[in-house]
């Protein structure tokens, strides 16, 4: 295994000040640089991944949110997250679910359980309301450590954690976000 791969996987093992040290380290790795039609997107290579494309997608997607975007390479031999974002200083890893097709959300945030514990959901086709907002819920009724779900639908982006998902007012308040 590649020194690069071992800080990708270090993130699954750290938590706190330790995780957040250990993203700021693999971002600023010689192995990345900038994609050459964005200078907020950086990627080690990957190209040639069946998935890279839906990656590009929601990369741009998150670039015109205000994010950086650094797409992790995926070492054989383990599961890691897809992306670390960058904000304002504030560095977030994140698992991309990329949602094609009805009860599709469900299974796909299933997939990132002990993977990462943040995803970014990028939604390609009409989906109902209601039925993510239980499929979010359930994803952090059965995830101990998930912090947040993001989500890019259009060219919305809004965030679910786990104080909105136990507020009483959350259907209606995720409904609300999700179809204005």
């Amino acid at each position: 295994m590649s020194d690069f791969a071992e800080e990708i996987y270090k993130l699954q093992e750290l938590s706190g000040a330790d995780f957040i040290t250990q993203l700021k380290m693999v971002t600023a790795r010689a192995e990345f640089h900038p994609l050459l039609d964005d200078s907020a997107i950086f990627t080690v290579g990957g190209e040639r991944n069946g998935d890279y494309n839906n990656l590009l997608n929601a990369a741009r997607k998150a670039v015109t949110h205000g994010f950086r975007v650094f797409i992790l390479p995926n070492p054989k031999g383990g599961r890691t997250a897809d992306f670390i974002l960058e904000q304002h200083g504030v560095f977030k890893l994140c698992d991309l679910k990329t949602i094609h097709g009805n009860a599709s959300v469900g299974n796909r945030l299933r997939e990132s359980i002990g993977q990462c514990n943040r995803v970014l959901m990028n939604v390609r086709c009409r989906y109902d309301s209601r039925s993510m907002a239980f499929d979010i819920k359930h994803y952090f009724d059965q995830s101990p450590t998930a912090i947040e779900v993001m989500i890019f639908k259009g060219n919305k982006f809004f965030s679910v954690n786990r104080q909105l998902v136990q507020s009483p007012k959350y259907l209606k308040l995720f409904r609300k976000m999700y179809e204005k």
